[in-house]
């Protein structure tokens, strides 16, 4: 807990650190390392606020809120798919990537569905949600001039849903962590744009996973 001075109050900021890790599941090279740490800035208001560096070169606050829900609940979607400045002519650029192999059933078209098709799947007891954890939210993004210049990170958005599942049977509960995140990446000449000022490719990367507490 961190006291934070002001006038004519003071607040108290709680923190809670993580590290988060993700390797590849064949050859268990390394894919992305993040430090970080998770806010409570108001209790009262249930606001909360997410800091990472990731040692590409890039730093984040994202800003949102927190709430509780009991029993089963929706996912939103998230479409992850490239913003092109014709859209109509879409299917072309992006085709290959429609389909994943070996990944069931995780579509590009919306990552959160195999989010939801876990849940589905489960009888859930309370879940709290930090929900909106967003750099638009009064955030933002730092990132060092090489990124800036071939992949800029421009937003971040993420949602953390920690759930207890209910298991069969007596002390057979257990707790899951579901979470998306969508970082919105400038690059590559968008060959649809024609003359319009703004020629870049807007490539949403999604993280989407469901970790269960050992």
């Amino acid at each position: 807990e961190v006291p934070n001075r002001g006038f004519p109050e003071d607040t108290f900021v709680v923190g809670l650190h993580y590290e988060q890790k993700v390797s590849d599941a064949n050859t268990f090279q390394p894919l992305h390392i993040e430090n970080g740490m998770f806010l409570l800035l108001d209790k009262e208001a249930g606001t909360v606020a997410r800091l990472s560096s990731i040692p590409h070169g890039n730093s984040i606050l994202a800003i949102g809120g927190s709430v509780e829900i009991n029993g089963h609940f929706d996912i939103e979607p998230v479409d992850g798919f490239p913003i092109l400045a014709h859209p109509e002519e879409a299917s072309r650029y992006f085709e290959p990537y429609r389909t994943v192999q070996g990944i069931e059933p995780f579509d590009p078209a919306n990552p959160n569905q195999i989010l939801q098709d876990k849940i589905d799947r489960q009888d859930l007891g309370k879940t709290v949600v930090l929900f909106d954890l967003s750099t638009e939210n009064q955030g933002g993004i730092s990132n060092i001039p090489f990124i800036e210049k071939n992949a800029d990170a421009t937003s971040f958005t993420s949602t953390f849903w920690i759930e207890e599942v209910q298991g069969h049977g007596k002390g057979n509960d257990f707790l899951q962590l579901q979470y998306s995140q969508t970082t919105d990446l400038d690059f590559i000449k968008d060959s649809t744009a024609g003359s319009l000022p703004t020629p870049l490719i807007v490539w949403p990367h999604i993280d989407v996973a469901t970790l269960v507490k050992q």
